[in-house]
């Protein structure tokens, strides 16, 4: 279960951002969640018309034990908060009260960088910073200008027991340029190069790369998301873990072995966490889960699975809603659902998921909920 939060920006100093674990339990585990969307009818619907507010927790209700129980959840948050007017697609800009619930559902990490980070600007990037800032929500990703980078970045997560480095990355931003002096991290081989090398450095036992990549809507990884993972595992990375395709595509953990020294995992993409797209494969996503041992002087994976997660849409007193469900959760609960209809969409997506990663995932199963608990279907 989830401690109280020592929230530490990382300085030059190596100060870090650090949380007290049982020191007697050498592990550290962690929940990634896939692209938190802002599309207009989720402005809408979080809208208050008497109180003339957003609220946006009622979104992650169903979720929230999922997502707050790992020592750390990180999230993918794919809009601005960059004030009023509030937009969805194609140029997002999300009440701060989205974040708010974010924090509120356990989220303790959100990363900036994707195609969407200048959606309005430079004085976007800097209040989307500024918003988390005050919101006490680590993040990483996007910076108001070089030294605002070069305090914060790599980002490190360290506990009793150990220390891991966590970068953020985009493939672009739609063409629009970010202005100086603020900073979007890109996807950029000599970058991401420099940035490994410093976050050895800084005395980690993983790092861990996420990065916002690949071709839309697509089932399997592009060459381009192949041809950089394999740089950035070759430069120093332990774990990556994609976004932005909104669909699911596989989770590859290679284990230690005899002829292979060392491991590697890497996730390509969680899809959508919640969003307003319904097609096949968008209308949901998946967490991934895992757990770091330490023994000695050596870091790696115990446990790794995934959680699959759809988002509900009913319409409840004339509004359409959206809650985040833990989809094995739900899978045997038709009289949870509002319609007979919805119930599928849900096993479909459920059915559509699984057939993906029994063919194509290395060593990565599901977590199922069963008997009243979560567990790892080896």
């Amino acid at each position: 279960m989830k401690t109280t939060l020592f929230i530490i920006v990382l300085f030059v100093s190596a100060i870090s951002f650090s949380q007290k674990v049982d020191s007697s339990n050498q592990e550290l585990s962690f929940i990634f969640i896939g692209d938190i969307m802002g599309h207009g009818p989720q402005i809408t619907s979080a809208y208050d018309s008497e109180t003339k507010t957003y609220n946006y927790d009622k979104c992650f209700k169903y979720i929230t034990d999922e997502i707050s129980e790992p020592d750390y959840a990180i999230g993918n948050l794919e809009v601005t908060l960059a004030g009023p007017p509030f937009k969805g697609y194609p140029q997002f800009s999300s009440p701060d009260e989205l974040a708010v619930a974010c924090k509120n559902s356990g989220m303790d990490v959100l990363v900036t960088s994707n195609n969407h980070s200048c959606d309005r600007g430079g004085d976007g990037i800097i209040r989307t910073v500024e918003v988390l800032d005050s919101l006490n929500i680590i993040h990483t990703g996007t910076f108001v200008n070089e030294q605002d980078r070069s305090d914060r970045y790599p980002l490190i997560i360290e506990s009793d027991c150990m220390r891991i480095a966590i970068l953020n990355y985009t493939y672009g931003t739609n063409g629009l340029p970010y202005p100086e002096p603020t900073i979007v991290n890109m996807i950029d081989k000599e970058l991401m190069k420099k940035d490994l090398e410093m976050a050895k450095s800084k005395n980690v036992d993983k790092i861990i790369v996420l990065t916002h990549w690949g071709s839309e809507y697509k089932l399997q990884p592009v060459q381009y998301q192949i041809e950089h993972g394999e740089f950035l595992f070759e430069n120093g990375a332990d774990i990556i873990i994609g976004s932005h395709p909104h669909v699911l595509e596989k989770m590859v953990w290679e284990k230690s072995t005899v002829e292979k020294d060392g491991e590697s995992l890497i996730v390509y993409s969680l899809g959508n966490f919640v969003s307003n797209q319904r097609k096949r494969y968008t209308d949901g996503g998946a967490m991934f889960k895992m757990t770091l041992k330490k023994e000695g002087n050596t870091t790696s994976i115990k446990d790794a699975g995934y959680m699959l997660t759809w988002v509900y849409t009913p319409i409840e007193n004339g509004k359409k809603e959206y809650y985040i469900l833990p989809a094995s959760k739900y899978e045997e609960n038709e009289s949870f659902f509002n319609s007979e209809s919805d119930y599928l969409k849900m096993k479909s997506f459920i059915k559509d998921s699984r057939e993906l990663f029994d063919a194509e995932n290395m060593n990565v199963p599901e977590y199922k909920y069963l008997d009243g608990k979560w567990i790892l279907a080896e």
